[in-house]
């Protein structure tokens, strides 16, 4: 799994060189159909037997790699990938930062196959695994974390998504003293935060997207915090497609097994933007480029950040 965790930072990687020419042009249809055939091409050279178990793109139309779809060359490991090759189109388009190109894997069958829809979310630590719900309250849950993380509630910070969905979240977060942090976009960098001291957040909740959620419940079983997530169908086509995908209940609460079911994952992200996670691409001497690779695996835990330069022609690891 190591050596395959290796090459799918070179998936990302291609995915982030490949969308950079559009950073700040307004386009991101275009940037993000760049990074995904970028993305599937570097995938079908890699020897796996791979399939898209969810990914991102369905919701609003955006060129996407296809639920289901068959990736690598069909020799080797089964493996179910969750993937994102723009993560964050729309502040990419402006120039903004924290966009990433991101995917995660795990054995066929042990990550969640769902469709592109909404998901309801919460995540923490390894300090406070096991100590919050979904359901619950967010009082009870900011109460809860500060007892684990033994802090007063007064230096507990909450990181959620700027939107009017979440204006309630934040003013009753305040209200019992907790600091909130406000993000923009990319969602899977802020569920990764509780699990990143340097980030110094302690709990993210809030409504995104699925495919996000699984990528980074990858990430969080990799670094020993907890998540828990319940898709959000908003038809009765949504209802039905996550039942003839596998889903018997598909509002059931998910845990992080339900989500992720082995430690044999991983989580690779590669900065396009200058981010909270790592770096964007950046020139280097001459035509290269610089990135910035985020990379964790479940079975030894480490984190690792893999500094690549890129020349026109060919990829060489530094």
């Amino acid at each position: 799994m190591r050596d395959l965790v290796f090459s799918m930072a070179n998936v990302t990687e291609v995915a982030a060189v490949s969308s950079y020419p559009w950073i700040g042009k307004g386009n991101k249809i275009e940037a993000d159909r760049a990074s995904t055939e970028a993305m599937r091409q570097a995938l079908n050279k890699i020897s796996f037997n791979g399939r898209i178990a969810i990914g991102e793109g369905e919701m609003d139309q955006a060129p996407m790699l296809f639920i289901g779809e068959k990736v690598g060359t069909g020799q080797g490991e089964c493996i179910d990938l969750a993937v994102d090759p723009l993560d964050g189109t729309t502040p990419f388009s402006k120039g903004q930062g924290d966009c990433i190109a991101v995917l995660a894997g795990a054995p066929s069958g042990k990550l969640l196959h769902a469709p592109d829809m909404y998901m309801k979310k919460i995540a923490v630590g390894p300090e406070a695994k096991g100590q919050i719900h979904l359901d619950a309250p967010i009082e009870d849950n900011i109460r809860a974390v500060a007892k684990a993380k033994q802090k007063s509630l007064h230096d507990v910070t909450v990181i959620v998504q700027d939107r009017h969905r979440h204006t309630d979240l934040v003013e009753r977060a305040r209200a019992i003293g907790a600091k909130v942090k406000l993000f923009q976009e990319v969602d899977v960098t802020a569920a990764l935060a509780p699990c990143l001291p340097r980030l110094h957040v302690d709990l993210f909740i809030g409504t995104g997207g699925a495919p996000e959620g699984v990528v980074a419940a990858a990430a969080i079983r990799s670094l020993e915090g907890d998540f828990q997530g319940r898709l959000l169908p908003e038809n009765n086509e949504e209802f039905a497609r996550c039942k003839r995908m596998g889903l018997e209940n598909p509002t059931q609460l998910l845990q992080l097994d339900d989500l992720v079911a082995s430690d044999d994952c991983f989580f690779v992200a590669t900065g396009v933007t200058d981010g909270l996670l790592v770096n964007g691409v950046s020139p280097a001497q001459g035509d290269q480029l610089l990135t910035e690779t985020f990379m964790v695996d479940g079975v030894h835990k480490s984190i690792r950040i893999l500094q690549t330069t890129h020349s026109p022609k060919r990829l060489s690891h530094t």
